[in-house]
């Protein structure tokens, strides 16, 4: 009886392990998540490399921003799966034309 006073219960949320809400941490995640993978299948389709590294740029920097903020470790996991899906997509837009790629000059 006396274990379950000291385990904290994190069966109640996804994202909170510490039975707290963190509702600014876990939106820049699913934004992080959403820039990623829209950066990283665009990605793919060298037409697209405008979408592809804007994507991936404000993937990389809304991601670190909520990696310095984040306070679980789920919220972490998020957030790196995002990270490295932006910047796979950043850098195969830039290898395609870049961010001003068929805009200037």
């Amino acid at each position: 009886m006396a274990q379950q006073a000291l385990r904290p219960n994190t069966a109640g949320s996804l994202f909170a392990t510490d039975g707290k809400p963190h509702p600014l941490q876990d939106a820049l995640m699913a934004v992080t998540l959403v820039l990623g993978v829209l950066a990283f299948i665009t990605s793919f389709f060298s037409g697209l490399h405008l979408i592809a590294s804007w994507a991936g740029l404000l993937g990389l920097v809304i991601g670190a921003y909520g990696q310095w903020i984040s306070v679980t470790t789920r919220e972490r996991f998020g957030l790196i799966l995002g990270l490295g899906a932006s910047g796979v997509g950043f850098m195969l837009g830039m290898a395609n034309g870049g961010l001003f790629g068929g805009l200037v000059g």
